[in-house]
């Protein structure tokens, strides 16, 4: 699979990704009240599932979904070419 997660969706994920797994974490653990009973698991682990698909999607930068919908924000950085020397490229310096 191609990378298609870049710019500023890759950051974001990268920011997001990571909270939702903390929220989701602590949420289950009970340090975090997130709503009572079964509500608040079902919102628990939705939110470390969805963290722990950002947070991959980002790092691997590769997001199924967006290329089942054909969406792409990666860009590949352009590679600097090399300084030529004027003696070499033939002018006179």
């Amino acid at each position: 699979m191609e990378k298609n997660v870049g710019g500023y969706d890759r950051r974001t994920r990268l920011l997001v990704g990571p909270v939702l797994l903390v929220v989701g974490i602590a949420a289950l653990a009970g340090l975090l009240s997130i709503a009572a009973g079964t509500l608040g698991m079902a919102l628990a682990v939705l939110a470390l599932v969805v963290g722990a698909v950002l947070t991959i999607t980002a790092r691997t930068q590769q997001c199924p979904m967006k290329s089942m919908l054909g969406r792409n924000t990666y860009r590949e950085r352009p590679r600097s070419e090399p300084e030529t020397d004027d003696r070499q490229a033939g002018r006179p310096s």
